[in-house]
């Protein structure tokens, strides 16, 4: 489609005397994996609620698809997926059954359920019932699901959360594999590392504002050191040093250090992303 997947323009929602979400703007691209990021509390599920319209906002307009999401729209809905933090699977069902079960609301007869339990590795327990399944596995089921319509927007609320590191990795590459197939997808994580590795910008969102909507790379180049880190061994202890790059002896201290015997590591001090939150907003993200 031309234009954004989603578009969110000045919304605000409050609960009771409480605003949530302070008048807050973006746009997620097709293909795009944005980051939503921010403490809990910080009014990203409002947001996402709002996106999915369950919730309507007291100002401001969201589009998803080029559509008002305060309209019920089944044909915007038939192209949206959702996995929330919360595990609302039938317990009695299997997890075929599930699937089949969430693909018919959308009128689908012909889902590939096997390829979706296997891309989530789940394909041995397509016929066991999802109350012997551990939250881990619970969660794969939930992301599984949410893909059964090919959406063309997805929201993932904590994907990975609960997750082995294999099951995790897993969970990541389906989600590229998502937005290289076109999807726009809105990921909200704490884990600060998987939406530097996953997001092409990342949101930052505390009490309701947004403080940040940039690329990863941007925001650590702006906040970050211009310098390198040097780990030399040194009469049998490791010492670090730090290089900065802008002085007018860099180029000789760099050939010093790499050319040092006893030279272990050397790499360049970026800022990470929760650094930069907590320059930004003075809080952390958990």
């Amino acid at each position: 489609m031309a234009g954004p997947a989603i578009e969110v323009d000045g919304v605000s929602y409050s609960y009771g005397d409480r605003e949530a979400v302070k008048g807050i703007s973006f746009e997620v691209a097709p293909g795009e994996v944005l980051g939503f990021l921010g403490p809990n509390g910080a009014g990203k599920s409002t947001t996402i609620k709002i996106l999915t319209g369950q919730l309507p906002a007291k100002s401001g307009v969201a589009r998803v698809l080029g559509r008002d999401v305060r309209r019920d729209d089944p044909e915007t809905q038939r192209q949206i997926g959702v996995c929330f933090e919360e595990k609302n699977l039938y317990e009695g069902m299997t997890a075929d059954e599930n699937l089949r079960f969430f693909a018919a609301l959308f009128g689908l007869r012909d889902v590939d359920t096997a390829a979706l339990l296997d891309r989530v590795g789940l394909a041995d327990r397509a016929k066991t019932r999802v109350a012997g399944f551990s939250k881990g596995m619970r969660q794969r089921l939930m992301v599984a699901r949410a893909l059964v319509n090919r959406p063309m927007v997805l929201f993932l609320d904590e994907p990975t959360d609960g997750l082995d590191p294999v099951s995790s990795k897993a969970i990541r590459t389906l989600i590229e594999e998502e937005a290289r197939r076109g999807a726009a997808v809105l990921l909200t994580t704490h884990d600060m590392w998987e939406a530097d590795e996953l997001s092409h910008r990342v949101a930052f969102i505390n009490e309701g504002r947004l403080y940040a909507v940039d690329t990863p790379e941007n925001l650590k180049l702006r906040h970050g050191k211009r310098s390198v880190k040097v780990r030399v061994r040194e009469h049998g202890e490791v010492v670090e040093r730090s290089v900065a790059l802008d002085a007018d002896d860099t180029g000789e201290r760099l050939k010093d250090a790499v050319a040092a015997e006893g030279l272990l590591t050397i790499h360049t001090e970026e800022a990470t992303l929760e650094n930069i939150f907590i320059q930004m907003t003075g809080r952390g993200l958990d």
